[in-house]
C-alpha cells in the first residue's frame, strides 16, 4: 500500500530508508530493510522503547569490549517485538491501538521489523518461510499478553 499524503487515521510515514510508521504520536512499527544497512553501529530503535535493536557492520578484526550486563530494575508495561525474515516472504498487517487498519507491507529475506505499539498480524507468502522473533520478557502467558482480534 503506497503512502500518498496525510492518512485519515493520523499516521505519519518518515523517510525512504528505515521507515518509521507512527499513529497518534506512537511508533507502531519500524521497518529496516536488507538494503538499509550502514557501516558501524546503527541504532534501529529509540532509547524509550522496551525492546532495543541495533545493527552492526564492522570490518574484519574490529574488537568490541568484553562486558557483562548489570542487574537493573526496568519497567516494561507492554510486550514489544521484532521479526527478522531469514528466508521467504511475509505479509504484515499493521493496526493502531484502536485496532483500526493502518498499512499492509511485505517483508522479504533480510528484512527486519520492530512492533512497538498498536497491533499486527502476519501471513506467510512462500512455502518454507523462516522468521526469527524476539520480544522483551519475561513471558507472562498468552492470556495476559495478547488480545486477539
Amino acid at each position: 500500500m503506497a503512502y500518498n499524503g496525510p492518512d485519515p487515521l493520523g499516521s505519519r510515514y518518515e523517510g525512504e530508508a528505515m521507515k518509521t510508521i507512527e499513529n497518534r504520536g506512537k511508533t507502531i512499527a519500524i521497518i529496516y530493510r536488507d538494503s538499509d544497512w550502514v557501516q558501524g553501529l546503527n541504532f534501529i530503535t529509540t532509547d524509550d522503547l522496551f525492546i532495543q535493536i541495533s545493527s552492526w557492520w564492522y570490518p574484519k578484526g574490529k574488537k568490541l569490549d568484553n562486558h557483562v550486563h548489570k542487574d537493573f530494575d526496568r519497567v516494561a508495561t507492554r510486550t514489544q517485538e521484532m521479526t527478522y525474515v531469514r528466508k521467504g516472504r511475509m505479509k504484515v498487517r499493521l493496526f493502531n491501538d484502536e485496532k483500526e487498519p493502518l498499512e499492509e507491507l511485505i517483508l522479504e529475506e533480510g528484512d527486519l521489523a520492530v512492533y512497538a505499539y498498536g497491533g499486527h498480524g502476519y501471513e506467510m507468502l512462500e512455502e518454507g518461510t523462516q522468521i526469527i522473533e524476539a520480544k522483551n520478557g519475561p513471558f507472562v502467558g498468552v492470556e495476559n499478553d495478547k488480545e486477539k482480534f
